[in-house]
Formats: structure tokens, sequence, C-alpha cells
């Protein structure tokens, strides 16, 4: 198995405050702003499983730099600098209680809620007679609490979220505001690169000056789900599985092993060459999303890496 970064002690001269999530950690700083460290763990069913992934960590935060780079104009963002192919620093941000899950089409939980009898999810209707991965009439916005470490995430409405003051209803017009932005924005991307942004989610928060910011990653391959535009119709058609980039194969090999996160339930083994295989999908996928070559960063001790990487910040 390749080196993978699986969690960090760093101690910061201005650290005040330490977070560690399902990937990614978190270190607070002095004057409001934050080092995040992607590392390779990788969570599903809001369960982190037992191996790492090589070079997820890395993927996952060059993907997220260009998203941010590329959407900045419509949605401000948090990102100040990347000093690390694994390392994101910006500014701090108080997180709002709700992640804003955009769908433009039935796919993944939607559909597993759809296939179950559900014709409304998050207090959105849904027609009658869709099939799994057809396209929904508009993109949907079906919110999720954001669950504290070790909860899972769950469906709300708008109703809910502004009748219990989750969200203000003043915020939360921005925040569907910037989600529809940021959507739209993505599938451009999606479509220049011959994908489709199936479904996504964001996160916001607002920085200690009150502005509402996007934070966290966007339109990575662990916040969202991609189909491959060239074939989606003919496989639609055809009532064949569409072809895709994203977290779902991973929910759907563990489903397949008889495991959902549900309490009781004992976590599959993942092999070596599965692992491997998962970490080919998410090369795969930083490739067609950026339409770059993914370039690996050296892998033989990336703990030591990154600390002479964030010398400046007074390691």
């Amino acid at each position: 198995m390749k080196s993978t970064l699986l969690e960090t002690d760093f101690q910061f001269t201005d650290q005040i405050d330490y977070y560690k999530g399902k990937v990614r950690e978190v270190y607070r700083l002095k004057d409001d702003k934050i080092i995040i460290v992607a590392t390779d763990r990788l969570s599903a069913f809001d369960v982190v499983l037992p191996k790492g992934i090589p070079y997820k960590g890395q993927i996952l935060n060059q993907i997220a730099e260009e998203m941010l780079a590329a959407t900045a104009k419509d949605v401000p963002n948090w990102l100040i600098d990347m000093p690390d192919p694994n390392v994101a620093f910006g500014q701090r941000c108080e997180a709002f209680k709700v992640e804003m899950v955009v769908r433009a089409y039935l796919a993944g939980h939607a559909w597993r809620e759809y296939k179950a009898g559900k014709r409304q999810i998050c207090g959105v209707s849904l027609p009658e007679g869709l099939k799994e991965n057809d396209r929904l009439p508009e993109p949907i916005i079906t919110p999720t609490t954001k669950a504290d470490q070790g909860e899972h995430d769950e469906d709300i409405s708008k109703a809910d979220i502004l009748k219990n003051k989750v969200v203000s209803p003043e915020d939360y017009a921005v925040l569907e505001d910037y989600t529809l932005k940021l959507f739209q924005r993505g599938t451009e991307i999606a479509q220049e690169r011959g994908l489709i942004l199936v479904d996504t989610k964001y996160e916001f928060g607002k920085n200690k000056a009150g502005e509402i910011l996007v934070i966290d990653e966007i339109h990575t391959p662990d916040s969202s789900r991609y189909f491959y535009l060239e074939s989606y119709e003919e496989r639609q058609r055809k009532g064949e599985k569409q072809k895709q980039l994203s977290k779902e194969f991973v929910r759907e090999w563990l489903i397949e092993q008889g495991f959902q996160g549900q309490e009781g339930q004992e976590i599959p083994a993942l092999s070596e060459e599965f692992a491997e295989s998962v970490s080919q999908r998410y090369i795969e996928l930083y490739e067609k999303i950026t339409g770059k070559e993914f370039v690996k960063a050296p892998i033989e001790n990336i703990h030591q890496r990154i600390a002479e990487n964030l010398k400046d910040y007074q390691l």
C-alpha cells in the first residue's frame, strides 16, 4: 500500500483550537484564520472507513482550489492560500447549521427515498413516474442538518429551518441565491469537460465582518456526483446504470457488503486493490473536471512534507 495521510498532530504558534472531522483536520489560529488539512481518510454513510486512499486528500484539496477560484466572481469564499497540496489556509467562519444540497437529477439518496414511495423530499414535491437518474424539471434544494461528529445528517425543509430559526429568513435567502449560482457555474464547468453535475452540497458561514462565504470544498467527488455527458441519454433510454464519477460507487460497494452505517453493522475490510481502485477513480475525476493531468505529490513522508511547507505559519 502506498503511503497515506490518516492523521496529523501539528502545533502552531498561533493555534487556539483544533477539530478533527471525518476527513479534514482544522487548526484554528488567532486573527480568525484557519488551516485545514485534507487527509486520505474515506468516509461513507457518516462513518470513516479503516483504510486510507492514496492521494485522496491532495485530489480533494486541489479540485476545491480550482473550483473556488472559478466561482469566486459569483460567490465569495473563505480561501486565502494553499501552501501544500493537502493544505488550505483561509478565513475562519461561523458555519451555518445546515448544508445546502442541490439536485438536478434523481440519484443517490433522493432516488432511494423516491423508490421507497416518498414524493416529497425536504418539502419539495417530485412528479410521479420518474426513473433512477432522470433529470428533474429544475434543480431543487434539499437541505440537511449539519450533524455533530458521530451523528448522521438529516433532511430538513426550508419551512422547518425558518420555523426553528436555524437560519434567519434574510440569511437563508442569500444561501439559496449563492447555492443556485454555484450550481449553475459548476454545471457549466462540468459540461465544458464532458460531464454532468448531478448533485452537490455547499456549506456556508459568516466571517468576522458578518459576510456570508462559501466554506470547505466544492464540486469534489466527496461533495458531488457527476455523470458522463456523452453516454447519459443512451444509458438512460436503455435503463442502464450511469457511468459516474463520485463516491457513490463506494456506497454501493458497502451496501453490497451489507453495510449502511447502521447501528450494529460491522464495517467491511477494504482490500489494497479496492483502495487503489478508489484512488484511480479520484484521479480520473480530477483530470476530467480540471482538464489537467494529475501530478502526484511526494508521499514517502507526507507529514514531514506538510510541516516543511507550513514553516511560514510558525509551526
